[in-house]
Formats: C-alpha cells, structure tokens, sequence
C-alpha cells in the first residue's frame, strides 16, 4: 500500500509520504524551517493543524496554462529536476500562503518553507514562480522556456505503463494528455462516486483514486490519488462541498456515507 494511505487518519490533516529526490531551495519572503525528526507529523500536530478553520478565499492569483498543479498533501516530480509536496495550507480571509516541502515524495529531514503568492521556488537549480495557491492546489510556472517546453512534451503514448514510464501522462502541461485525462471522469456536472473499501479505481492517464475512511457522524472523509509510483494528492478531513482537483479536473465533494465518497464533476 502506497505511504499516504497508512498516514490517512480521522484525526489528522492533510499529508504526503514518500522518499526526496533532490532538494529544494525556497526563495522569498516567506518563513523556512527543517525539519530534521526520524518520521512524519504527529497525529497530535497533524489534529491541531486539522482542528484549525481555513478562513479562505479558496484561490489567490491566476493559474496560466504552462503551470504545473502541486495537489494538497501531494507531491509533483518537476521537468527542471526534484520534486515538491504542497504539505499545509494557511489563509486570513483575505489571501492565502502554502507549505512546500522538498522532494516528490515525504522522507524525513526535507526542508520545507512556507510562500506567498508571486515568489520564487529552486529545484534542482531551475526557478518557478508561484502563480496560484489555492486550498486544494498550488500552481508553478517554469521561469524558463526549456522547463515550459519539457512540462509540455507529448508522451510516446498515451497508454498508461505505471511507474516512472508514466511521467509524461502525470506531470505534464500537454493539452492531448490533459484531455484524455479528463475524458476519463464524469462529464461535467455527474458524480464520481470512490467506494469506501480500499477499492482502487483506476484511469487511462495513470490515475488511481482511494477511499482511506469515511466518518458519516463527523462529516469527514479522506481520499487521494497515486500517479506514476507518486502520491499526487491527499485530501484529508473533506467535507462535503470541498473543492478536490485530479489530473487536472475540479470536483466538488457532494455527499458522504460510510459505504462512499461522491464527487461532482465541476469542471469540464
């Protein structure tokens, strides 16, 4: 079973899991820390974190067409090299700021810092600036055409293989790839419907989404989805009317039981 799953608990926030492959040095104005402990956040970090209300707005800033989507509690494997993980989430009501964390998938020591809207994150010595950051996701554009050029790169095929084979159908800006992905789910206003027994559904891109719990009398439930051997997203504590985001496609939470999470497509 993939990490994110065993970390998925009622209690915690969201989270991602995994091993770093390169580090990454956040610039700007925002705070950094390391975070040098032998395993993930505790359930009692985790809770309190969980515990706290998003105050919103649910986006700040624009998503341009070259930007690459950092899922919450997921994590990305960039062109430029290294990866990222979009940890935590913070807003006032007025604007928004997120926690990136190093690497593609969780390891212990990674560093990670939290940014604003407009800075500059390096990976692996290529730059992307931080052009949305919403409660479900947080868009990177590529400062240079080399990185754009390779985010946008057709795949060999567009036939799921698993694994790292699977790079161009899960990290990629291509619009061929992006709609075949999306021409996988539901149209736009139908229910997907993730059934709550660790039954993994699986899509042409490479998608797999599931179902880790559903607490019908707290109204929560926690869900994610793995891409090319990556936990790309992990929502946890959702309620219904969250806004949720898979290979590019916006659902809305819709309803809750203990037998399965349903989502409406909200986007087309």
């Amino acid at each position: 079973m993939l990490r994110p799953a065993n970390r998925w608990r009622r209690t915690s926030g969201y989270g991602a899991a995994g091993v770093a492959l390169a580090l990454l040095v956040l610039t700007g104005c925002g705070s950094s820390s390391g975070d040098g402990g032998t395993g993930g956040p505790t359930a009692t970090d985790t809770a309190s974190k969980a515990a706290a209300k998003d105050e919103g707005p649910l986006c700040v800033g624009k998503a341009p067409a070259a930007g690459l989507h950092v899922l919450r509690g997921g994590g990305f494997r960039l062109p430029g090299g290294g990866g990222v993980q979009y940890t935590e989430a913070g807003a006032d009501g007025t604007t928004r700021t997120a926690t990136l964390r190093e690497g593609e998938k969780y390891e212990s020591g990674q560093k990670k810092q939290t940014v604003k809207l407009g800075e500059q994150v390096t990976a692996s010595g290529h730059a992307y600036a931080v052009r949305q950051i919403c409660a479900y996701r947080v868009v990177l554009e590529p400062k240079s055409a080399a990185d754009k050029s390779e985010a946008a790169a057709a795949p060999r095929s567009l036939k799921s293989a698993g694994g790292e084979a699977d790079n161009g159908l899960c990290f990629t800006t291509n619009p061929k790839v992006l709609a075949t992905a999306a021409n996988g789910f539901p149209a736009e206003g139908q229910d997907l419907s993730l059934l709550a027994n660790s039954t993994v559904q699986r899509f042409p891109t490479g998608q797999s989404l599931t179902v880790s719990y559903v607490d019908s009398d707290a109204g929560t439930a926690g869900f994610g989805a793995a891409c090319a051997g990556i936990p790309v997203a992990t929502y946890e504590d959702a309620r219904v009317g969250d806004t949720v985001e898979f290979a590019g496609v916006l659902f809305k939470v819709s309803k809750l039981t203990e037998e399965a999470v349903r989502l409406t497509r909200a986007s087309a």
